[in-house]
């Protein structure tokens, strides 16, 4: 590994730090979520109804973000492939590109879900 890969590594290691404390918070936003949830079905307090959504509409904003962080990596190791390359690292990159795309795109559909549901009828999960 070249000095210039070991600080692209390095600085990527920095950025996935990050991104699990970003996941930290996206733990605490899905609990408070489900309390509002929770509280709405039995209370029927819209301006609970309507906290719940907003805070669902972030969450997979923010795991769009993410995930197109992610996606964007996964391209640039696609593009970084050689010749060299060994043929198992080439079939498990493009393995890893493929996964990366299919998540972004469960992404902009959980997304478009949460922008779209009025009455909290479908359950959205994420991963």
């Amino acid at each position: 590994m070249t000095s210039s890969e070991l600080n692209n590594r390095l600085k990527q290691l920095t950025i996935e730090d990050f991104i699990w404390i970003v996941y930290l918070g996206i733990i605490a936003l899905s609990f408070f979520s489900n309390h509002l949830e929770r509280k709405y079905f039995l209370t029927k307090n819209i301006y609970d109804k309507n906290n719940y959504q907003n805070i669902i509409i972030l969450i997979f904003s923010i795991l769009v973000v993410v995930y197109l962080y992610f996606l964007k990596s996964a391209i640039n190791d696609l593009k970084n492939l050689k010749p060299t390359d060994t043929e198992k690292k080439k079939k498990l990159v493009k393995l890893s590109f493929i996964a990366s795309l299919l998540i972004a795109i469960s992404g902009f559909i959980f997304l478009y879900i949460a922008l779209s549901d009025e009455n909290l009828d479908v359950e959205l999960a994420f991963n």
